[in-house]
Formats: C-alpha cells, structure tokens, sequence
C-alpha cells in the first residue's frame, strides 16, 4: 500500500510539476486556453484525455457514503519538501496544491489521512488574473457611496487562484404543504381616501420537484456571505479531476464533512422549495401574496459530488485599512468590501426623505 501511494505522489508531481519541453520551466494552467502553459516561453499543451475515464464528476449515493466526517484541516501547519529544489517550506494543513516559493515549482500535496474524499471534479478557471483585475475595476467604479478617491487609488495586489471546496447534492423531492393566500381589495373610506385590504385564504396540496446541484461551501475559513454573492457557478461544466488543472494554483480540502453539509443542503433545498411552493400558490390562486407556508417534505434518490471551484482574491489598501475582495473564476462576478463615504450616505438620505415629503405634499400618496 505506502509503494502505491508513493507511486501516486510522483505520477501527481510529474502532472503538476511539468517541464517545458522548450525551455525547461516550470508549466501551469492557463485559464484562457485551458492547456498547460509555460509563463517563460509560452508553449502549450493540451491536457491528455484518458478515453477510460468520465469526462465529468460522478454522481455518487448519499446513502452508501462512508467518510461523512468533519475534518479540522486549516488548525495546523505542516512541512513539506520541494522535490524539485530541496526547500523546505510550511503551509497551512488545508492546502492541496501550492507553488514552491524558492524554484517556482508547483507541487500537489495529497492528503495523508485515509479517511478522506477525493474530488470528483474541477470546475477550470476560465478567467485570468488579468481580466480579474478588470473586472474588479469596473466593478468599484459602480459602488456608489465607495469614496472617490478610494475608487482612483485602489489597485489590487496579486491575484491569488485559489480552489475552493464544494459538495454539490440533488435530490428528488416530495413536499406537502399548508398555508395562505392574499387576495387585494380597494376600497374607499368616507373622505373619498383609497385603501388597500387583503382577504386571507387557506390552502393546502403537494408539491414535487427535483433539485440539481444545490450548493454547499465546505469550508469556513473564508467570508461565506462573500462567497454567497458570487454564486452561481455552472456546475455541470466541470470536469473530471486531473491534477493538471491546479498546476499554479492553491486548492483545499473539505473541513465540512458530507454529513453536516446535507443538513445545510436540506436547509437550503426547503428554502427554495418554500419560494417555489409559494409561486405555485399565487399563480393557481391568481393571489397578490402569501404567508405561513409550511412543508413536510421527503428527500429521495439523494445524490452529491465534491467539487473544487476557481476563485480569484486579492485585497486593496485605503486609509490604512484592507479591504479583500473576490472574483468568481469562471463567471467573473465581483463581491467584496469597500470603503465608505459617509457624506455621499447623508446627502443620498437627505434626498429620499426630500422626495417622499414632495410626494406627500403633492398627494401622490395620500
């Protein structure tokens, strides 16, 4: 068993940790042709497809899963040895993937527990740091209360490509549900005033659905709300793991296990079929709203993947202060934190109280 895994470590690094075969440097993907790409000489080359392997993740049974648990990767450091140069360097317990600091070597560092998944698939960036650069720049032009000196200034630091960890689940679903339904009535009162009032209705039925990829973050040690806001991703364009596609970049572990990510994915199935049921209502029921809706639902044929998806962060400094920020790798949808301007806040508050006073006194609302 150690002769096979080290048979595995030394077919990952020879993947990874390719040499040019002009110049002898040192290949990493390249998100603009999806092939290994030398940064020296700029030869290129196709990434081999094995005719016996998927071409995509597999869909695999929650149910049959063994290694659901959590794991605390990202608590501890760990020392690894650069094959190519001989350095020493420490990284957190988390990564996977990383670049030799000393040589420019890439190196996939392979889990050292057993008790561990691999991932079934890698979504490939398509965006590279360049236009991530771009985009973060028309981005922060459009924020509005960001000041706008902040806005001249800011310029990101290096882009780092990171993987990031994802479970994927879907399911088939069965829900019954209860609630009610709004129907608006205009009336007037004696002084001639118009006013709306909504007549409640119960409602009950069953609602079925299946959901496809619903997606759960598989670590915590970055901004979730952040990450949130660059969703989506196109999950069914991933592909099958190959080590090549991390060649220059950093990608980590799971530390949410399968187990505690279905409860987030149920959490997160309910809520959208809560949305769901409630357009159903409104659209049988002709109804303007709803209210108290709630589900009894049956999850089944539960399936999940464990992908690794492409981000881009970097960070801009203004007034002393850091502020990080994000680039979807595949999509190119910014989110991030910046500044304020607190004078743009007052005056943009001054005017919205402006405009409902003149509305009111016009009558418009009356």
């Amino acid at each position: 068993m150690d002769d096979l895994n080290d048979m595995n470590i030394v077919d990952t690094k020879e993947e990874t940790d390719k040499k040019c075969p002009q110049c002898g440097g040192v290949m990493d993907f390249d998100p603009a042709s999806g092939k290994m790409k030398c940064p020296y000489c700029e030869y290129e080359e196709a990434i081999p497809v094995k005719k016996d392997k998927p071409k995509k993740a597999q869909e695999l049974d929650f149910l049959s899963a063994t290694k659901t648990a959590n794991k605390d990767w990202g608590v501890a450091t760990k020392t690894v040895l650069c094959k190519a140069c001989g350095a020493e360097s420490i990284y957190d317990t988390m990564q996977t993937a990383a670049v030799c600091p000393f040589c420019g070597s890439n190196q996939v560092m392979e889990a050292n527990e057993q008790d561990t998944i691999a991932p079934g698939g890698v979504v490939p960036f398509s965006i590279s740091d360049k236009e991530a650069s771009e985009l973060f720049k028309k981005w922060i032009k459009r924020k509005w209360f960001c000041p706008k000196l902040a806005k001249e200034s800011a310029k990101p630091k290096r882009f780092n490509g990171i993987y990031l960890p994802y479970w994927t689940f879907d399911s088939n679903t069965t829900s019954s549900y209860k609630g009610e339904y709004g129907i608006n009535h205009t009336r007037k009162d004696r002084d001639g005033n118009t006013h709306v009032e909504t007549t409640w209705h119960h409602t009950s039925g069953t609602h079925t659905e299946f959901i496809n990829d619903e997606l759960v973050l598989a670590t915590s040690k970055h901004d979730m709300y952040m990450l949130r806001q660059l969703e989506p991703f196109d999950t069914e364009k991933n592909e099958a793991y190959k080590p090549e596609y991390i060649a220059g970049f950093v990608a980590e572990r799971y530390s949410l296990g399968l187990k505690d990510a279905w409860k987030q994915a149920m959490k997160l199935m309910k809520e959208r079929i809560t949305r769901h049921v409630a357009s159903d209502i409104r659209s049988k029921h002709n109804a303007d709203d709803t209210r108290n809706i709630q589900l009894d639902t049956d999850f089944r044929d539960i399936t999940y993947k464990y992908l690794l998806l492409p981000i881009w962060v970097s960070n801009f400094k203004y007034n002393d202060k850091v502020y990080q920020f994000m680039v979807n790798g595949q999509t190119g949808k910014v989110a991030g934190k910046t500044p304020l301007s607190i004078p743009k806040i007052v005056i943009t508050v001054i005017a919205i109280i402006a405009i409902i006073a003149l509305l009111y006194y016009l009558g418009v609302w009356n």
